[in-house]
């Protein structure tokens, strides 16, 4: 890795996010992080990507030093200033989050969000730290469908923080919404209503909620999500060698 565009890419790839989905978090276009790739990430934007990964800036411009802040640098004489996370000393690099699905339920042909006890995602520690997300607030579950499609694609596993309910308009959330898991834009509606948009819109339009409908139909905001694996469902045919 000879240059900050390489181990950026690096640095993705680890953290299971696309060149897309980072452009999207740094408001910049997916050409953007492309360029960044080839020729190295500008020195403007240098610190705020080392921040969002938990990288140090000097390891991310050159390579040189510790790639982790609070790790031993291994030469007495280099004062690098760097940013601690205490939970970091002796931690797992990768984590296990507890895995929630759709569990039928009595009477028959009604559902409810559950846990799939036994089945956990593992899902890198540095991903949890960029996004600043506690472990007991992560749990991870299933895109199903193509509401969502091509932003989350079906079958994507999906990082959800519980602990960010509050709406921010245009933030993607899971619901449940009378027992049924549903992933989905939203926007906040006078008198405590709700706006659901799918990234499909031309074939899901958007839904709109009173309070009272939102009572009464049971949705609830199981959390803010803030990571996705990246499916390619474009296959091509297998080849014999």
């Amino acid at each position: 890795m000879n240059t900050s565009g390489d181990r950026l890419r690096v640095l993705l790839r680890e953290c299971h996010l696309s060149a897309t989905d980072f452009a999207a978090n740094r408001k910049v276009t997916p050409q953007h992080v492309n360029n960044w790739f080839k020729r190295g990430i500008p020195m403007a934007r240098m610190e705020e990507v080392a921040e969002l990964l938990s990288v140090n800036v000097r390891w991310l411009r050159s390579g040189e030093g510790p790639k982790h802040p609070g790790e031993d640098c291994g030469n007495i004489g280099l004062n690098v200033p760097t940013r601690t996370r205490p939970e970091r000393t002796g931690a797992r690099d990768e984590l296990d989050m507890p895995f929630y699905s759709e569990l039928m339920t009595q009477p028959p042909g009604q559902s409810s969000i559950g846990e799939i006890h036994g089945h956990k995602v593992r899902l890198a520690r540095r991903v949890l730290d960029a996004m600043d997300v506690q472990l007991h607030n992560a749990i991870c579950v299933a895109m199903v469908g193509n509401s969502m499609a091509d932003k989350i694609q079906d079958g994507s596993l999906i990082g959800v923080d519980r602990g960010r309910i509050n709406v921010i308009d245009g933030e993607i959330y899971a619901l449940e919404h009378d027992g049924m898991l549903r992933v989905k834009y939203l926007y906040r509606l006078p008198g405590g209503g709700l706006r659901l948009r799918s990234h499909n819109a031309s074939e899901y339009p958007d839904e709109i909620f009173s309070a009272e409908q939102i009572q009464e139909q049971h949705i609830h905001i199981l959390g803010w999500i803030f990571w996705w694996s990246t499916l390619n469902n474009r296959r091509h045919p297998a080849t014999l060698p």
